[in-house]
């Protein structure tokens, strides 16, 4: 017997992987079979790290690669080089591997389901007459802010390079979170010339997205009424994610140390503090040492991840001064963290899957946004749900250790943090049940997969 036969195609980077690859597992576990297509660098780094649930569906997901057009040694870091080649060379080689498929396999490709950055890979579905739909990992906000680019150039708010023409707040609706033009995602990056290429990108995404048949986005409306009733037709099925099902497990780009769930079991109920601000996000090393000073300072005992790929180095004599105070690990199994009860608190980057971790544990937050869509999930955090609280940079853009020592007496102080973020937590984790709209909307969304099943059983 035939099944729907999805190709799932994330953005190569740990942040768009995870929540596509949950969403994956959904398809799986509901009959579908799914070809999850990385490029090539990034399937290597996956399969030595994925680890399947031994499940009936696990046989459904088969992981594939196909090469992002870079040789090996090319710098993948640099995002406009990497989308470049990824638009020259990639639709070839998926259509090719289309092609592949359906001479192998009885069960041919049906549908593509593709990270909204990838709207090239809607085209191919498109041209090849095969059903898709865009995922959209971040915020629906982020996405909202692409597809009103030209409202943004009508209304004289930015040119026709995206540039912002003044330093007024940006309102996309009466309801919806004001905008700082400085923090529109393609402003957050290099140079004049960087960022009028990333505002073409922002457009093609725009563009790309809406060729999708459905467009299902990582979020939920208890998190973002406003936008989801601005653009009804944009669907949430979130948060996805591990740990909404009964195995905590995910995929990861970083060999986790799990000794630090031990510290933990050794702390006192709300007490730590937790620092991470995920894969891409480097500090000088003044800012360094002025976060492991403010750390110091606060009193607090602390798990901070410090990758083993950021160049810097401790204050002297550091490590020995807060001694079994704090926890500093390389990466941390990040949900299993965040779900510990001696956590108080999380110093986050505010990435988009962070934060979504973040409130479904029900925590407060110290917001420490970089680049992108992260100054946008901080306002969310700080002045929507008013969970959390952002920190302050001096004259240097440099965020003191007094200002983080402040900061952190501030949030733990104050209950009313913790309770507003247990208040959204129980909103949240709701809409992914039984009953809850994201729930039904991800349940439709699978239906519509089977479509000639009209009796599948849809279980998450």
């Amino acid at each position: 017997m035939t099944k729907p036969h999805v190709l799932v195609i994330p953005v190569p980077a740990q942040g768009h992987v995870i929540p596509i690859m949950e969403l994956a597992r959904r398809l799986a576990r509901n009959g579908v079979k799914v070809t999850f297509v990385n490029t090539e660098v990034i399937h290597k780094v996956v399969t030595n790290n994925l680890v399947l649930e031994k499940d009936d569906y696990e046989d459904l997901i088969h992981m594939v690669s196909i090469p992002d057009g870079l040789e090996p040694w090319e710098d993948r870091d640099d995002l406009i080089k990497l989308t470049k080649s990824i638009l020259e060379s990639m639709p070839n080689k998926l259509e090719e591997l289309i092609e592949k498929i359906n001479k192998q396999d009885c069960n041919k490709v049906t549908c593509i389901v593709t990270d909204g950055f990838m709207g090239w890979a809607l085209r191919v579905a498109k041209k090849m007459g095969i059903r898709s739909a865009a995922f959209w990992p971040a915020a629906l906000t982020s996405l909202a802010i692409n597809i009103c680019y030209e409202k943004l150039i009508k209304d004289g708010i930015i040119n026709n390079d995206g540039i912002p023409l003044n330093d007024d707040m940006i309102h996309l609706s009466e309801t919806m979170p004001p905008i700082q033009p400085k923090n529109l995602p393609w402003m957050c990056f290099g140079d004049m010339v960087t960022k009028e290429l990333l505002f073409q990108h922002a457009i093609l995404i725009a563009e790309g997205v809406m060729l999708g048949e459905h467009v299902i986005c990582n979020s939920s409306i208890e998190l973002e009424p406003e936008t989801f009733n601005q653009f009804p037709q944009l669907l949430p099925i979130g948060p996805l994610l591990a740990s909404n099902r009964l195995a905590n497990q995910t995929v990861h780009f970083w060999q986790e140390d799990s000794t630090c769930l031990e510290w933990l079991d050794q702390q006192s109920a709300c007490s730590v503090l937790y620092i991470a601000f995920g894969s891409i996000v480097n500090l000088n090393q003044t800012q360094f040492t002025e976060l492991a000073l403010g750390l110091e300072l606060s009193n607090k005992p602390f798990m901070w991840v410090v990758r083993t790929n950021m160049v810097i180095s401790f204050p002297d004599g550091y490590v020995e001064r807060v001694g079994a105070r704090g926890k500093i690990v390389s990466w941390a199994p990040q949900q299993k963290v965040l779900a510990h009860p001696s956590i108080a608190c999380f110093m986050s980057h505010c990435g988009w899957n962070s934060t979504i971790e973040g409130v479904t544990n029900g925590l407060p937050f110290l917001c420490w946004p970089c680049f992108a869509d992260q100054f946008l999930n901080q306002t969310y955090i700080c002045d929507v749900w008013k969970t959390g609280l952002g920190f302050r940079k001096d004259e240097q853009g440099v965020i003191t250790r007094g200002e983080i020592k402040c900061k952190v007496e501030k949030l733990l102080g104050d209950k009313s943090f913790k309770d507003k973020a247990l208040e959204i937590q129980e909103k949240v984790t709701s809409s992914v049940t039984p009953g809850g709209s994201s729930h039904q909307n991800l349940c439709n969304f699978i239906q519509w997969i089977h479509e000639k099943d009209a009796d599948a059983n849809i279980s998450m």
